[in-house]
């Protein structure tokens, strides 16, 4: 109906051979600001509107093509003046009313105005998509403007922090190293037996899950006569389901040693691991990343593990690796991802009957998937949009100091290998997807 009614109007008044214009490409058809007395109709060509603030800044608009109607506002409104500048982007021919024209058949159709009402409200229609569409593109800008901001100030703050660490760190890494050699050589030299579950320790750390020790320990007790205690420990200790003769002539011995060569292990692997953390940190809010290692995903999953021993001692922890190819990027990164999230999942299950994790990995095509679900609350909707959003944090004290830093830090690294994170919780159970690409 619209269009039929549009075609009458064009026909009745802009089909008169003696209202038809031509206008060259780079002319102007109506100045910003200027007066204006006619309605335009475009038959052919294509024109361009602008609309600047004191001569600068100028903007584009509008296009009009065959079709569109150029000064309905100026036209109608009754002030006359322009509120933009109609340029000719091609050669155009366009059809005119002036302000003079009597109305065609007003006795069928109404006056003047009333006729002109469904090209009114189209171009009202017109202008308030054009608003949106502004507005809405306004708002973009304006959050990643705050979002550059934002990470600019936590970057000269990270800047100072990563300072410090790394002086204290270094410290740290240095003198472990050096107790760790005097304690070999006065063992070697002093305890020649103890030297051995030492070193064990010392190079294998502990990489049991408490589930797999808990079952361990149990066959452990029915199988040797050991007292809870002692089994718990040497399943701690011993990868396996066979205890030799050596480890149980005196296990209280044997796990005393032990223990020492594995809190040195963990001492030198959470030192190596936090100045590959400082460096991290230096990169806040920046998109460079090093991607010079072969990485085993797996690996950077088990090293994350170990470093969040005492956080896992009440939570049941499944691992379901894959055979998975060696991923390119930072181990480092990678272990910081994993850590964040397993960290996060421990502090949300605080409160959790009987705390499960489970986290499995697998290959489909050209992606690493790595799924990480544990049993806690339920992440509401509201906290799930924000959620990767830095300073957004649910926390209000502890070790975070409710900067929100973490699971921001872990979608940048994700993002700069090309990859994703998404989060999906239920009153069941909440699950982080990670995607990682591979090289063909």
């Amino acid at each position: 109906m619209y269009q039929a009614d549009l075609t009458s109007l064009i026909n009745r008044y802009f089909s008169q051979p003696e209202r038809i214009m031509l206008v060259e490409a780079g002319a102007t058809l109506i100045e910003q600001h200027g007066v204006n007395e006619r309605l335009y109709y475009v038959l052919d060509g294509e024109l361009e509107g602008y609309a600047s603030e004191r001569g600068e800044n100028i903007t584009k608009v509008f296009s009009a093509s065959q079709g569109a109607f150029i000064g309905v506002h100026s036209f109608f409104s009754g002030i006359g003046i322009a509120s933009s500048q109609v340029i000719a982007k091609t050669d155009a021919q366009l059809a005119w009313i002036d302000r003079n024209i009597p109305a065609v058949e007003e006795a069928t159709f109404g006056p003047l105005t009333a006729q002109f009402i469904p090209v009114i409200v189209n171009e009202l229609s017109r202008r308030q998509w054009r608003a949106t569409q502004e507005a809405m593109a306004k708002e973009k800008v304006l959050r990643k403007l705050y979002l550059a901001e934002q990470m600019t100030t936590l970057g000269q703050l990270a800047a100072g922090i990563a300072h410090e660490l790394n002086n204290t760190i270094g410290v740290v890494s240095s003198k472990s190293e050096r107790l760790e050699s005097i304690i070999v050589t006065l063992l070697e030299e002093l305890h020649p037996e103890a030297s051995e579950f030492f070193d064990h320790g010392l190079l294998h750390g502990q990489k049991s899950s408490s589930s797999d020790v808990r079952a361990r320990a149990k066959e452990f007790e029915k199988r040797y006569g050991l007292d809870r205690s002692t089994a718990k420990d040497l399943a701690r200790a011993l990868p396996n389901e066979e205890i030799s003769d050596h480890w149980l002539k005196n296990p209280q011995e044997a796990v005393r040693f032990w223990k020492m060569g594995r809190d040195l292990h963990d001492l030198r692997s959470a030192s190596s691991h936090t100045v590959g953390i400082v460096r991290s940190v230096k990169q806040l809010g920046r998109a460079d990343f090093d991607t010079v290692e072969a990485v085993d995903v797996n690996e950077s999953i088990n090293r994350a593990v170990s470093l969040l021993h005492s956080d896992l001692r009440s939570v049941s922890l499944r691992m379901r690796p894959a055979e998975l190819p060696l991923f390119s990027g930072s181990q480092t990164e990678l272990v910081q991802v994993w850590v964040n999230i397993i960290k996060n999942a421990c502090d949300a299950m605080t409160d959790t009957q009987s705390p499960e994790i489970e986290i499995r990995t697998r290959q489909n095509k050209n992606r690493i998937f790595v799924t990480i679900t544990n049993n806690g609350p339920e992440i509401e909707p509201h906290t799930r949009r924000r959620i990767f959003d830095p300073n957004f944090t649910t926390k209000k004290g502890g070790l975070s100091f409710g900067l929100g830093l973490g699971l921001s830090i872990v979608r940048r690294i994700i993002s700069g290998y090309g990859g994703s994170i998404a989060v999906k919780s239920d009153q069941a159970k909440t699950i982080f997807r990670i995607k990682l690409p591979i090289e063909d």
